[in-house]
């Protein structure tokens, strides 16, 4: 059995070498983790990590090569006969103990998430703050892992079922949650036995380098969770990769439809998080338009709209339209747009200059297309950074590009709708199906809405639809491809396969 105790703290492979480059003159390439081991990759290619709100580089990231992406699943595939033989409880007190480092490190980590990634440092706090509550999920393994057992299914036979791990796992994780969906994968897979190859994306992956490094620091042994950094070939690698079991993804949809397609093909277990085209809906009867608006504005415009549970399209329906848009838009003005570090501030930039170049492109074709402007947020804006305010375009064409495609941006469309089910049809005309919700006092509106409206996950009078750790995060149509979604106990069944036994004893 491997020693499972966390490391002595001035261990050599809990530091990585170039944690401090955050705060170097001079930006250094982040390391591979690798075997325990934090090595500078060999790779020749390489590209800046951004801070969004300056433009300016705060590290480098390698594109590490085939032999590095080869070596760390190696390390993985190596690791994991004795991280399985490990019992569930003394992997789940490993959790534990991360659970207790990441809560003493989570200003630092929130700090690190809006550095790199741009959102609010209250959002930060609070993204964090959700991956945590996914390594307390995963630290209930013992229970969560159980299997059934029926005595007597035939004459002195009895069977029981157990759920085992699989064996290595791979997460490629976006650039909108450095944290949290890191978090959502790798905890819940190697506490139910499984090793681990994290790929986070090539824009934000500083912070999943402290996770890692963190996660030693919690006495996981050496191999269990591997490191590397890259962008399309590496993603590649790992789906074709013999070594690897199963694949996690969270992204956008097309890249979301390679993953699953070509990891499916390869006879690998996929779960891949999709793209989203969310909805709002705002009856005249809504329960509170202080709650609603306050709600609505956070779902449209946090994290500056690059989030898959967005709300990027409001359904006012009949007389709701006038009050609600009126307030919304006094709203949407009075937002701080600046440093995301600056507890004032109520949006940060997106990610890149391309993002902003997208979603700016997108408004212009709105207007276009003959929608009206309610808000505009192209130039109430600083100068340096990747920065768009909130905008809101008003009487929508529900055949128009914006709304239906994803903008991933700090843009709301309006269609203005007579009833519930005439906003419940256009919601369901959408190709994904990820989150929509309700403002209502009706009980018949609510019920008719979660009963009918197509998607996994459905707010009443809540505008981010987000689930708990211990529930899935269930998008439907396009916006996930696979059968078994990422946490909760889905998670846990996709991380494990079910042996069935049949015992008979003379």
């Amino acid at each position: 059995m491997p020693d499972v105790r966390p490391p002595i703290a001035q261990s050599p492979r809990s530091t990585p070498p170039a944690a401090s480059a955050q705060s170097t003159p001079s930006p250094q390439p982040l390391p591979l983790l690798i075997g325990g081991t934090w090595r500078v990759s060999a790779a020749e290619h390489s590209a800046p990590v951004l801070d969004p709100s300056r433009g300016s580089e705060l590290a480098r990231v390698p594109y590490a090569t085939a032999a590095e992406i080869d070596a760390a699943v190696d390390a993985a595939r190596r690791a994991f006969p004795a991280w399985r033989e490990v019992p569930v409880t003394e992997r789940a007190q490993v959790m534990f103990r991360y659970k207790r480092l990441l809560e003493e490190h989570l200003e630092e980590l929130a700090r690190m998430v809006s550095r790199e990634n741009g959102k609010v440092i209250a959002e930060a706090r609070g993204e964090v703050r959700r991956g945590i509550e996914v390594v307390d999920f995963a630290a209930g393994m013992p229970t969560l892992a159980m299997g059934e057992t029926v005595e007597g299914v035939a004459r002195r036979i009895d069977s029981h079922s157990v759920r085992v791990p699989l064996g290595v796992v791979a997460g490629i994780t976006p650039f909108n949650f450095p944290a949290m969906i890191p978090l959502w994968m790798f905890p819940l897979a190697i506490t139910a036995g499984n090793t681990f190859v994290l790929k986070p994306s090539d824009r934000t992956p500083m912070t999943a380098v402290r996770l890692a490094e963190l996660l030693l620091a919690a006495g996981v042994p050496a191999g269990v969770l591997n490191v590397v950094h890259g962008g399309r070939e590496a993603v590649d690698a790992l789906l074709g990769h013999p070594g690897v079991q199963a694949v996690s993804f969270v992204g956008s949809e097309p890249v979301a439809r390679h993953v699953y397609a070509r990891a499916a093909a390869a006879g690998k277990r996929v779960q891949a998080l999709a793209g989203a085209k969310n909805h709002l809906v705002v009856l005249p009867d809504a329960a509170d338009w202080d709650l609603a608006i306050e709600a609505v504005m956070s779902s449209a415009f946090g994290s500056a709209g690059q989030r898959c549970l967005a709300g990027s399209v409001a359904l006012p329906v009949g007389a709701a339209a006038e009050p609600f848009l009126e307030r919304l838009a006094r709203a949407a003005e009075a937002v701080v747009v600046g440093d995301p570090l600056d507890e004032a501030t109520g949006i940060g930039p997106v990610i890149r200059q391309e993002s902003k170049d997208r979603i700016l492109d997108y408004v212009e074709r709105g207007l276009r297309d003959g929608a009206s402007l309610l808000v505009d947020g192209r130039r109430r804006v600083p100068e340096n950074g990747f920065f768009v305010a909130p905008t809101i375009l008003d009487r929508i064409d529900p055949d128009a590009a914006l709304a239906r495609e994803e903008i991933f941006g700090p843009v709301l469309a309006v269609i203005r709708v007579p009833t519930v089910e005439a906003a419940v049809e256009i919601v369901n005309r959408s190709q994904y199906g990820n989150a929509a919700s309700i403002f209502t006092r009706s009980g018949r509106d609510a019920w008719y809405f979660r009963t009918r409206v197509e998607a996994g996950m459905v707010g009443i009078n809540v505008g981010v639809a987000a689930p708990m750790a211990f529930f899935p995060f269930a998008g439907w149509k396009g916006s996930f491809f696979g059968d078994l979604h990422a946490t909760g106990k889905d998670a846990v069944r996709f991380y494990t396969e079910t042996r069935v036994v049949m015992e008979r004893w003379e």
